[in-house]
Protein backbone atom coordinates (compact mmCIF):
# COMPACT_ATOMS: atom_id res chain seq x y z
CA UNK A 1 0.00 0.00 0.00
CA UNK A 2 2.73 2.39 0.55
CA UNK A 3 4.30 1.99 -2.90
CA UNK A 4 0.93 2.81 -4.46
CA UNK A 5 0.40 5.82 -2.14
CA UNK A 6 3.99 6.98 -2.87
CA UNK A 7 3.15 6.15 -7.08
CA UNK A 8 0.13 8.54 -6.80
CA UNK A 9 1.82 11.22 -4.69
CA UNK A 10 4.64 11.48 -7.05
CA UNK A 11 1.53 12.25 -9.97
CA UNK A 12 0.10 14.38 -8.16
CA UNK A 13 2.41 16.91 -7.34
CA UNK A 14 3.95 16.59 -11.49
CA UNK A 15 0.03 17.16 -12.13
CA UNK A 16 0.06 19.98 -9.83
CA UNK A 17 3.27 21.48 -11.33
CA UNK A 18 1.61 21.43 -14.90
CA UNK A 19 -1.52 22.88 -13.17
CA UNK A 20 0.65 25.96 -12.08
CA UNK A 21 2.53 26.64 -15.55
CA UNK A 22 -1.15 26.55 -16.65
CA UNK A 23 -2.59 29.23 -14.39
CA UNK A 24 0.75 30.79 -14.29
CA UNK A 25 1.11 31.17 -18.51
CA UNK A 26 4.63 31.00 -18.26
CA UNK A 27 4.56 28.11 -21.02
CA UNK A 28 2.16 30.40 -23.33
CA UNK A 29 -1.43 29.47 -24.29
CA UNK A 30 -0.61 26.64 -26.75
CA UNK A 31 1.32 24.95 -24.08
CA UNK A 32 -0.71 22.01 -23.65
CA UNK A 33 -1.60 21.43 -27.26
CA UNK A 34 1.92 21.31 -28.39
CA UNK A 35 2.82 18.94 -25.07
CA UNK A 36 0.05 16.99 -25.65
CA UNK A 37 1.20 16.31 -29.42
CA UNK A 38 4.53 16.12 -28.76
CA UNK A 39 3.84 13.09 -26.08
CA UNK A 40 1.45 11.32 -28.24
CA UNK A 41 3.47 11.56 -31.60
CA UNK A 42 6.89 10.97 -30.78
CA UNK A 43 7.53 9.91 -26.54
CA UNK A 44 4.58 7.60 -26.11
CA UNK A 45 5.44 5.79 -28.99
CA UNK A 46 9.03 5.56 -27.72
CA UNK A 47 7.98 4.21 -24.29
CA UNK A 48 5.81 1.77 -25.59
CA UNK A 49 8.08 0.43 -28.41
CA UNK A 50 10.96 0.22 -25.94
CA UNK A 51 8.63 -1.61 -23.29
CA UNK A 52 7.42 -4.24 -25.50
CA UNK A 53 10.73 -4.45 -27.46
CA UNK A 54 12.20 -5.62 -24.04
CA UNK A 55 9.31 -7.25 -22.76
CA UNK A 56 8.14 -11.31 -23.46
CA UNK A 57 5.20 -11.53 -25.84
CA UNK A 58 3.53 -13.84 -23.73
CA UNK A 59 3.19 -10.96 -20.66
CA UNK A 60 1.16 -9.08 -23.40
CA UNK A 61 -1.30 -11.50 -25.13
CA UNK A 62 -2.74 -12.31 -21.77
CA UNK A 63 -6.04 -12.20 -20.11
CA UNK A 64 -5.70 -8.32 -19.95
CA UNK A 65 -6.52 -7.99 -23.25
CA UNK A 66 -9.01 -10.16 -22.88
CA UNK A 67 -10.94 -8.81 -19.89
CA UNK A 68 -10.42 -5.24 -21.13
CA UNK A 69 -11.96 -6.28 -24.54
CA UNK A 70 -15.12 -7.55 -22.90
CA UNK A 71 -15.60 -5.01 -20.43
CA UNK A 72 -15.16 -1.63 -22.76
CA UNK A 73 -17.29 -3.86 -25.39
CA UNK A 74 -20.54 -4.30 -23.10
CA UNK A 75 -20.23 -1.33 -21.46
CA UNK A 76 -20.48 0.25 -25.10
CA UNK A 77 -23.32 -1.85 -26.45
CA UNK A 78 -25.02 -1.40 -22.68
CA UNK A 79 -24.91 2.63 -23.72
CA UNK A 80 -26.23 2.31 -26.83
CA UNK A 81 -29.06 -0.04 -26.38
CA UNK A 82 -30.16 2.52 -23.13
CA UNK A 83 -29.48 5.55 -25.60
CA UNK A 84 -31.66 4.25 -28.35
CA UNK A 85 -34.33 2.96 -26.60
CA UNK A 86 -34.97 4.75 -23.48
CA UNK A 87 -33.27 8.51 -24.50
CA UNK A 88 -34.73 8.61 -27.68
CA UNK A 89 -30.87 9.54 -29.27
CA UNK A 90 -30.04 9.62 -32.40
CA UNK A 91 -26.69 6.66 -33.56
CA UNK A 92 -24.21 9.68 -34.12
CA UNK A 93 -24.91 10.35 -30.35
CA UNK A 94 -25.37 6.94 -29.18
CA UNK A 95 -21.98 5.84 -30.73
CA UNK A 96 -20.20 8.82 -29.42
CA UNK A 97 -22.17 8.28 -25.96
CA UNK A 98 -20.86 4.80 -26.08
CA UNK A 99 -17.06 5.47 -26.80
CA UNK A 100 -17.41 8.28 -23.89
CA UNK A 101 -18.93 5.45 -21.37
CA UNK A 102 -15.91 2.65 -22.76
CA UNK A 103 -12.97 4.57 -24.23
CA UNK A 104 -10.69 4.58 -21.54
CA UNK A 105 -7.94 7.52 -21.22
CA UNK A 106 -4.83 5.25 -22.34
CA UNK A 107 -1.74 8.12 -22.70
CA UNK A 108 -2.18 10.93 -20.55
CA UNK A 109 -2.94 8.81 -17.30
CA UNK A 110 -3.02 5.24 -17.91
CA UNK A 111 1.36 5.63 -19.14
CA UNK A 112 1.87 7.50 -15.45
CA UNK A 113 -0.01 5.51 -13.34
CA UNK A 114 1.36 2.20 -15.19
CA UNK A 115 4.45 2.93 -14.66
CA UNK A 116 4.61 4.62 -11.03
CA UNK A 117 1.27 2.55 -9.40
CA UNK A 118 1.91 -0.92 -11.52
CA UNK A 119 5.54 -0.25 -12.01
CA UNK A 120 5.14 -1.93 -15.50
CA UNK A 121 4.20 0.41 -18.32
CA UNK A 122 3.23 -2.64 -20.65
CA UNK A 123 -0.33 -3.07 -18.31
CA UNK A 124 -1.41 -0.69 -20.95
CA UNK A 125 -0.54 -2.44 -24.58
CA UNK A 126 -3.49 -5.02 -24.49
CA UNK A 127 -6.34 -2.23 -23.45
CA UNK A 128 -4.41 0.34 -26.14
CA UNK A 129 -4.47 -1.93 -28.72
CA UNK A 130 -7.98 -2.99 -28.49
CA UNK A 131 -9.06 0.01 -28.26
CA UNK A 132 -7.50 1.96 -31.09
CA UNK A 133 -7.47 -0.86 -33.37
CA UNK A 134 -10.65 -2.48 -32.90
CA UNK A 135 -13.54 -0.30 -31.10
CA UNK A 136 -12.46 2.97 -32.08
CA UNK A 137 -12.73 1.63 -36.03
CA UNK A 138 -16.07 0.27 -35.55
CA UNK A 139 -17.22 3.52 -33.75
CA UNK A 140 -16.07 5.74 -36.83
CA UNK A 141 -17.40 3.29 -39.45
CA UNK A 142 -20.39 3.82 -37.51
CA UNK A 143 -20.26 7.32 -37.47
CA UNK A 144 -19.26 7.10 -41.35
CA UNK A 145 -21.98 5.44 -42.27
CA UNK A 146 -24.66 7.94 -40.24
CA UNK A 147 -23.50 11.45 -39.34
CA UNK A 148 -21.62 12.41 -42.46
CA UNK A 149 -23.10 13.34 -45.86
CA UNK A 150 -22.68 10.43 -48.36
CA UNK A 151 -20.08 12.29 -50.39
CA UNK A 152 -18.00 12.61 -47.32
CA UNK A 153 -18.10 9.35 -46.19
CA UNK A 154 -14.90 7.18 -45.87
CA UNK A 155 -14.29 4.59 -47.60
CA UNK A 156 -13.72 1.14 -46.35
CA UNK A 157 -10.12 0.96 -47.08
CA UNK A 158 -9.79 4.43 -45.43
CA UNK A 159 -11.69 2.95 -42.22
CA UNK A 160 -9.32 -0.23 -42.46
CA UNK A 161 -6.33 1.72 -42.68
CA UNK A 162 -6.84 4.72 -40.40
CA UNK A 163 -5.75 3.04 -37.01
CA UNK A 164 -2.51 2.01 -38.71
CA UNK A 165 -1.62 5.79 -39.04
CA UNK A 166 -1.57 6.59 -35.19
CA UNK A 167 2.00 6.26 -34.57
CA UNK A 168 1.18 4.64 -30.70
CA UNK A 169 -0.71 1.78 -32.83
CA UNK A 170 2.44 1.78 -35.07
CA UNK A 171 4.99 1.75 -32.17
CA UNK A 172 2.83 -0.86 -30.06
CA UNK A 173 3.20 -3.51 -33.64
CA UNK A 174 6.58 -2.45 -33.89
CA UNK A 175 7.69 -3.66 -30.38
CA UNK A 176 5.50 -6.76 -30.49
CA UNK A 177 6.83 -7.93 -33.94
CA UNK A 178 10.69 -6.96 -32.33
CA UNK A 179 9.45 -9.32 -29.34
CA UNK A 180 8.56 -12.01 -31.05
CA UNK A 181 10.78 -12.90 -33.57
CA UNK A 182 13.43 -12.26 -30.58
CA UNK A 183 15.60 -9.34 -32.13
CA UNK A 184 17.69 -7.58 -29.58
CA UNK A 185 18.56 -4.02 -31.58
CA UNK A 186 21.84 -2.87 -30.85
CA UNK A 187 22.07 -0.46 -27.37
CA UNK A 188 22.78 2.42 -29.73
CA UNK A 189 19.35 2.31 -31.27
CA UNK A 190 17.04 1.45 -27.74
CA UNK A 191 19.16 3.97 -25.44
CA UNK A 192 17.63 7.19 -28.01
CA UNK A 193 14.47 5.54 -27.76
CA UNK A 194 14.34 4.63 -24.02
CA UNK A 195 15.57 8.39 -23.46
CA UNK A 196 13.17 9.81 -25.26
CA UNK A 197 10.19 7.24 -24.00
CA UNK A 198 11.31 8.05 -20.18
CA UNK A 199 9.76 11.79 -20.81
CA UNK A 200 6.50 10.39 -21.52
CA UNK A 201 5.25 9.60 -18.20
CA UNK A 202 6.58 13.76 -16.64
CA UNK A 203 5.09 15.36 -20.23
CA UNK A 204 2.13 13.33 -20.40
CA UNK A 205 1.69 14.54 -16.06
CA UNK A 206 2.29 18.04 -17.16
CA UNK A 207 -0.02 18.20 -20.07
CA UNK A 208 -2.76 16.87 -18.17
CA UNK A 209 -2.30 19.28 -15.26
CA UNK A 210 -1.98 22.22 -18.15
CA UNK A 211 -5.43 21.06 -19.50
CA UNK A 212 -6.97 21.34 -15.96
CA UNK A 213 -7.11 24.94 -15.81
CA UNK A 214 -9.31 25.09 -19.03
CA UNK A 215 -12.00 22.50 -17.93
CA UNK A 216 -15.46 23.70 -17.80
CA UNK A 217 -18.68 21.92 -17.72
CA UNK A 218 -20.77 23.45 -20.95
CA UNK A 219 -24.61 23.28 -20.57
CA UNK A 220 -25.01 23.97 -23.76
CA UNK A 221 -27.38 21.70 -25.85
CA UNK A 222 -26.23 19.13 -28.77
CA UNK A 223 -29.01 16.83 -28.63
CA UNK A 224 -28.18 15.42 -25.34
CA UNK A 225 -28.97 16.54 -21.19
CA UNK A 226 -27.98 15.59 -18.49
CA UNK A 227 -29.50 11.99 -18.07
CA UNK A 228 -26.34 11.13 -20.76
CA UNK A 229 -24.16 12.36 -18.94
CA UNK A 230 -25.40 10.48 -15.73
CA UNK A 231 -24.95 7.52 -17.78
CA UNK A 232 -21.70 8.06 -18.93
CA UNK A 233 -20.66 8.51 -15.80
CA UNK A 234 -21.92 5.67 -13.95
CA UNK A 235 -21.04 3.37 -16.91
CA UNK A 236 -17.19 4.55 -17.00
CA UNK A 237 -16.67 4.87 -13.53
CA UNK A 238 -18.80 2.40 -11.35
CA UNK A 239 -19.95 -0.64 -13.71
CA UNK A 240 -16.80 -0.77 -15.68
CA UNK A 241 -14.20 -1.28 -13.07
CA UNK A 242 -17.15 -3.53 -11.22
CA UNK A 243 -17.53 -5.90 -14.08
CA UNK A 244 -13.50 -5.98 -14.71
CA UNK A 245 -13.47 -7.07 -11.09
CA UNK A 246 -15.86 -10.06 -11.20
CA UNK A 247 -14.32 -10.94 -14.49
CA UNK A 248 -10.98 -11.36 -12.96
CA UNK A 249 -11.84 -12.89 -9.96
CA UNK A 250 -14.20 -14.71 -10.30
CA UNK A 251 -13.78 -16.35 -13.77
CA UNK A 252 -10.44 -15.98 -14.83
CA UNK A 253 -9.35 -16.36 -10.75
CA UNK A 254 -6.87 -13.74 -10.63
CA UNK A 255 -5.98 -11.96 -7.34
CA UNK A 256 -2.80 -10.11 -6.13
CA UNK A 257 -1.05 -7.10 -8.38
CA UNK A 258 -2.72 -8.53 -11.56
CA UNK A 259 -6.30 -8.07 -10.24
CA UNK A 260 -5.21 -4.84 -9.10
CA UNK A 261 -4.22 -4.04 -12.16
CA UNK A 262 -6.93 -4.93 -13.77
CA UNK A 263 -9.45 -2.56 -12.20
CA UNK A 264 -7.20 0.26 -11.88
CA UNK A 265 -6.93 0.64 -15.07
CA UNK A 266 -10.68 0.19 -15.43
CA UNK A 267 -11.20 2.90 -13.55
CA UNK A 268 -9.68 5.35 -15.68
CA UNK A 269 -11.37 8.41 -16.98
CA UNK A 270 -12.85 8.53 -20.83
CA UNK A 271 -10.35 9.58 -23.03
CA UNK A 272 -9.72 12.51 -25.26
CA UNK A 273 -10.27 10.84 -28.04
CA UNK A 274 -14.30 10.85 -27.94
CA UNK A 275 -13.96 14.05 -27.91
CA UNK A 276 -10.98 14.27 -30.99
CA UNK A 277 -13.89 12.18 -33.13
CA UNK A 278 -16.91 14.10 -31.54
CA UNK A 279 -16.08 17.14 -32.74
CA UNK A 280 -14.40 16.02 -36.33
CA UNK A 281 -17.95 14.40 -37.24
CA UNK A 282 -20.43 17.73 -34.90
CA UNK A 283 -22.50 15.53 -32.68
CA UNK A 284 -22.64 14.91 -28.94
CA UNK A 285 -19.26 17.60 -28.60
CA UNK A 286 -21.22 18.42 -25.93
CA UNK A 287 -21.55 15.48 -23.91
CA UNK A 288 -18.12 14.13 -24.70
CA UNK A 289 -16.22 17.21 -23.41
CA UNK A 290 -18.48 16.89 -19.83
CA UNK A 291 -18.29 13.11 -19.60
CA UNK A 292 -13.86 13.90 -20.00
CA UNK A 293 -14.60 16.25 -17.31
CA UNK A 294 -16.63 14.88 -15.27
CA UNK A 295 -14.73 11.05 -15.05
CA UNK A 296 -11.28 13.19 -15.19
CA UNK A 297 -12.17 14.78 -11.51
CA UNK A 298 -13.97 11.32 -10.11
CA UNK A 299 -11.11 9.12 -11.83
CA UNK A 300 -8.16 9.54 -8.75
CA UNK A 301 -10.85 9.37 -5.86
CA UNK A 302 -11.59 5.98 -7.43
CA UNK A 303 -8.32 4.78 -8.40
CA UNK A 304 -7.62 5.71 -4.50
CA UNK A 305 -10.32 3.45 -3.67
CA UNK A 306 -9.08 0.65 -5.65
CA UNK A 307 -5.72 0.97 -4.06
CA UNK A 308 -7.17 0.92 -0.83
CA UNK A 309 -9.27 -2.19 -1.73
CA UNK A 310 -7.19 -4.35 -3.45
CA UNK A 311 -3.56 -2.88 -3.32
Amino acid sequence: MSGVLQGFTVIFIVVGVGYLLGRSGVAGPEAQAVLSRVVFFVLTPALLLYSLATTDISQVWTSSLAIGAASASTIAVVYVIVARLWLRRAVPEAVVGALSASYVNSVNLAVPIAVFVLHDASFIAPLLMYQVMLLQPICLTALDLTARPHAERMSLLQSIITPFRNPIVMAGIAGLVISLVGWHPPKAILEPINMLGNASVPGALLAFGISLTALSVDTAGDGTDWRDLALVTVLKMIVQPVLVFVVAKYLLDQSGHRLFAEVVLAALPTAQNALIIATRYQRGMVLARNAGLVTTLLSIPAIALVAGLLG
